[in-house]
């Protein structure tokens, strides 16, 4: 066949919801909480490499991470911890890749996370970017929900997570925890997170 008769590659998922997400230009309406909430619970943060029964999932980190926010940022409005929520939503299609891997990839890898994060943002009624010093909060709660993660159970030394990440404040990683549990009840609870965050805006 000649090649401009070949069909362009398959740019686009079906969903569980019935919805067909197209990776190339994803629009708020074909975006659903369950399928977010669904495929986030299936995804393993740490490539699996983790200590337990259960991968720890990035639903579960999601969680944390919303948590932890909210306690260094006890005045934020709402609206901004349903996007500390939703940092990782674009992972229900593109999967966590490690920062290696994103490394290898290259900057397409971060053009594909923006269009779909823009598209999640606006289908939930966020601005499609957040200020930057929302982000950076985000990030900073993000850190240290990793450090806790490596210490706790993808087998890093303190010191070695401290390097990576930043050492964290002792009062806050005492207070929240690290889930190991089955995928339906992280699934379970990000929905209900959502709903509740959602309900307040």
């Amino acid at each position: 066949m000649p090649r401009s008769q070949t069909k362009p590659a398959r740019a686009w998922q079906r969903m569980l919801s019935g919805r067909r997400l197209d990776l190339l230009d994803p629009t708020p309406m074909d975006i659903e909480i369950e399928d977010i909430a669904h495929g986030l619970a299936f995804v393993a943060r740490w490539n699996g490499q983790t200590m337990g029964d259960y991968a720890y999932s990035v639903a579960e980190h999601s969680l944390l991470v919303e948590e932890i926010f909210a306690r260094q940022n006890p005045k934020t409005e709402p609206r901004w911890r349903l996007a500390a929520l939703l940092h990782d939503a674009p992972e229900y299609v593109i999967g966590d890749m490690i920062s290696p891997v994103k490394a290898a990839v290259g900057p397409s890898y971060g053009a594909l996370d923006d269009r779909l994060m823009a598209a999640i943002h606006l289908r939930f009624g966020l601005p499609a970017q957040v200020p930057v010093q929302v982000k950076k909060q985000i990030k900073k709660a993000d850190k240290v929900s990793a450090w806790m993660e490596a210490t706790r159970i993808a087998g890093f030394s303190e010191a070695e997570a401290t390097r990576f990440f930043g050492r964290p404040d002792g009062e806050l990683i005492e207070i929240c925890e690290i889930r190991l549990r089955p995928p339906i009840e992280a699934r379970r609870d990000y929905t209900a997170r959502h709903e509740a965050l959602l309900a307040l805006l």
